[in-house]
């Protein structure tokens, strides 16, 4: 009987590990995207951490340097300055011009800079979302610090990534953000941590099958 006990017993451990080990083991993201069509046009939708502000907007921002990497057209729909509640009024305009089957959303930081209600931006960013699956096109989100001494990202980007199952990079962006050298003023990547950012998302897109 003891026998039996101990055997049903590392079945069972043997299962919890094997649970533990496929959750957190390798590291990859667990969401798979559509490949992306020859043609297919991505739009990096945000503020100035899109647009560039520290670099060369039309050359060295994250979403030239991802079109260069990828081949691919890149849309750079990044506005310095705005905050969730003006990109929220804008996105369906630019969803209807380019019909993209890819759109990177980083938006945000202006919101938690001026210390507006998070509550708010995380309807806002859920409104978008939703927005965007609307109009049939894949979304990648990108978390954004909340300011403060020890960078980390804001939690309501992983609560919403939870719960409107949406691939997120929640770790670019702060990594990068937490290197003097990478930066070209205490908000703004350089020319090379935006070169990193493009990096990594093409990395990540590659693993996940869009490319």
């Amino acid at each position: 009987m003891k026998s039996v006990k101990s055997s049903r017993f590392s079945q069972w451990l043997a299962i919890c590990l094997l649970v533990v080990l496929s959750a957190c083991g390798s590291g990859e993201p667990s969401q798979q995207l559509a490949p992306l069509g020859q043609d297919a046009i991505i739009l990096a939708f945000g503020d100035s951490l899109t647009y560039g502000t520290g670099a060369n907007h039309q050359t060295e921002s994250y979403p030239a340097v991802l079109a260069q990497l990828s081949g691919k057209t890149v849309i750079n729909a990044g506005v310095p300055g705005e905050v969730s509640g003006e990109g929220l009024s804008r996105l369906k305009s630019l969803l209807n011009e380019h019909q993209p089957e890819l759109v990177l959303l980083c938006h945000g930081g202006n919101d938690l800079l001026r210390k507006l209600d998070t509550d708010v931006l995380k309807d806002n960013l859920r409104q978008m979302i939703h927005l965007i699956r609307e109009q049939g096109a894949q979304v990648v989100m990108l978390s954004v610090p909340k300011p403060g001494v020890f960078l980390k990202a804001a939690p309501l980007y992983q609560e919403l990534a939870s719960t409107q199952q949406v691939l997120l990079d929640n770790e670019t962006i702060t990594d990068i953000e937490s290197q003097s050298s990478l930066k070209s003023d205490p908000i703004h990547p350089n020319a090379e941590g935006y070169r990193q950012l493009a990096e990594k998302l093409h990395q990540l897109l590659d693993r996940v099958g869009a490319f």
